[in-house]
């Protein structure tokens, strides 16, 4: 069958078409994005911008009449931190709602963690193990880890690189002392998350989203274009060398870099630095870079509910 996810990210509207069934790899066959940067359009009052809902709706109706038009079984629509944590989130998706007829399901923290972890353990299989999760998005960091599909912990902590660079960071580039005070930050907020996991343990550390991925690339994995299948890491002592490089120069000219989106380049400083607190306070040494996240957990996810329906 041929699914639709569309995933309403702190970032990016991503819609995903793939021809997929249970038991087979998904293949995808359309992708589209729209940066929308939902995160930084919380206004003061918490609420999301008449603007940004604007463009919410304007996009969602563009990845409808994409799945339409590719004929997609069903469409997945789902929404992540910049929309769950507007206060006026319940508004916006009944707009969303009327004026598009996508119905958008707002994910809690912990299930964006548990089906990360999914998609995670699908890409690399039982052999791997106890595995360690870890997802940086827009507005959350997400950790997960377990040694069956569904993980023993699944956490999110409000680390997100847009809604911390928003936040924290004032500047560009930041000032010195901001960035130290992200820092200090960060520790705290993965210290109270460590505890857990560290109890059980892990076999093999895992990392994913677009902000690990641009981190490997700045410490020299390979490109993008190189293939999903290239194996990819990222050492802490790669990513401390990448952050200190980073913390002094504008976002124009980190969007320059190889590899740094020109869209989320503002932000990657912030990603680097919840990277390294959260790999430094696990004794985390080296990440592997799975190039399947959320989108394809969603997806696993739905072709298991057919399955047995």
């Amino acid at each position: 069958m041929r699914l639709g996810v569309l995933d309403v990210g702190s970032n990016t509207v991503h819609l995903l078409v793939v021809d997929a069934h249970h038991g087979a790899h998904p293949w995808p066959a359309h992708s589209q994005k729209a940066e929308l940067h939902l995160a930084e359009r919380i206004g003061k009052d918490g609420d999301l911008t008449r603007a940004g809902a604007d463009s919410l709706v304007a996009a969602v109706k563009q990845a409808r009449d994409a799945a339409a038009r590719l004929e997609a079984d069903d469409l997945l629509a789902f929404a992540t931190s910049a929309v769950r944590d507007a206060k006026n989130s319940a508004r916006v998706l009944r707009r969303v709602r009327e004026e598009t007829g996508v119905d958008l399901q707002v994910l809690s923290g912990e299930a964006e963690a548990i089906m990360t972890f999914l998609a995670v353990r699908r890409w690399l299989g039982w052999s791997a193990g106890r595995l360690l999760v870890m997802d940086i998005g827009g507005g959350s960091l997400e950790l997960a880890a377990g040694i069956d599909e569904e993980p023993d912990v699944a956490l999110s902590v409000p680390l997100g690189a847009g809604r911390l660079t928003r936040e924290r960071l004032h500047g560009d580039p930041p000032s010195a002392a901001s960035v130290d005070s992200l820092c200090a930050y960060a520790e705290a907020e993965v210290q109270k998350a460590a505890k857990r996991l560290l109890e059980g343990g892990w076999d093999r550390p895992v990392a994913t989203s677009k902000t690990f991925r641009t981190l490997a690339r700045l410490a020299g994995a390979a490109p993008s274009g190189a293939g999903l299948r290239v194996p990819r890491r990222l050492t802490r002592t790669g990513l401390h060398q990448v952050l200190s490089f980073i913390r002094r120069m504008p976002s124009a000219a980190l969007a320059e870099i190889d590899g740094v989106s020109p869209g989320r380049a503002h932000q990657i400083l912030a990603g680097a630095v919840v990277a390294e607190v959260t790999m430094r306070t696990l004794g985390i040494d080296e990440v592997e870079i799975c190039p399947w996240a959320l989108r394809e957990g969603v997806i696993l996810r739905r072709l298991e509910v057919l399955e047995s329906s």
